[in-house]
C-alpha cells in the first residue's frame, strides 16, 4: 500500500529537527504525528518539554515549537503493509525535501532520528544531497511500541541528553 507522510512541523528558530521514518497506520488515520496510544513520543516530550499526551494536539505542537523543536519524516512516500519500519519497501521510497527544509531553517544544528530506520533512510536518500557537514546527526531509540527491547526510562534518558545537547529548552526539574 502506498503511504504518504505529513507536511513538516516547521518552527521559526528551531534548533533541532526530529525525523521519523514514515507515520504508522494509527498516525495516518488520525492525521497527526505519533498517534498510536502506546508510542512513547508524546509521553517523552511531555516529560522533557511539556508537550504531553494530556494536551490537545495543537497545544503539543505549540510546546514543541516553544522548546525549539521541528518535526518531520525522512520519507515523503513509500509502499508499506502495516506500520512496521521493516515493512517499508526501500525501492519505492521517496525522500522529503529535507535539504530545502534546512535551507529555510539554517539555525537547525541537530537532526535527531527517531529510530534506526529514520537514520538509515536519511543516510541513503538525503545525506548525499546536503551541504551542511556541521550538522550533528544523532540516532535515538525509537519511541515506537514495536521497540520494546529498550525500557521507558532508558528512552527518556537518551532523549533528554540528546535534546539538551541540541540546545532545546528542557523543562525544569
Amino acid at each position: 500500500m502506498l503511504v504518504r507522510s505529513f507536511p513538516p512541523m516547521e518552527v521559526p528558530g528551531a534548533r533541532a529537527l526530529i525525523l521519523g521514518s514514515m507515520p504508522g497506520a494509527a498516525s495516518l488515520a488520525a492525521g497527526r504525528y505519533y498517534a498510536h496510544p502506546h508510542n512513547r513520543f508524546w509521553p517523552i516530550m511531555g516529560e522533557l518539554v511539556g508537550a504531553g499526551p494530556a494536551l490537545e494536539f495543537p497545544q503539543r505542537v505549540a510546546a514543541l515549537a516553544a522548546a525549539g523543536i521541528a518535526l518531520w519524516d525522512v520519507l515523503a512516500q513509500c509502499e508499506r503493509e502495516g506500520s512496521l519500519d521493516s515493512a517499508i519497501r526501500d525501492d519505492t521510497a521517496v525522500a522529503n525535501d529535507i535539504a530545502g527544509f534546512l535551507a529555510r531553517h539554517p539555525q537547525v544544528g541537530t537532526i535527531l532520528f527517531n529510530g534506526a530506520k529514520a537514520e538509515q533512510a536519511f543516510r541513503r536518500f538525503v545525506a548525499p544531497t546536503l551541504a551542511r557537514p556541521e550538522l550533528s546527526l544523532v540516532r535515538l531509540p525509537s519511541t515506537s511500541p514495536a521497540n520494546a527491547s529498550q525500557g521507558a526510562a532508558m528512552k527518556l534518558d537518551a532523549w533528554r541528553q540528546a535534546l539538551g545537547a541540541a540546545g532545546v529548552r528542557l523543562r525544569e526539574g
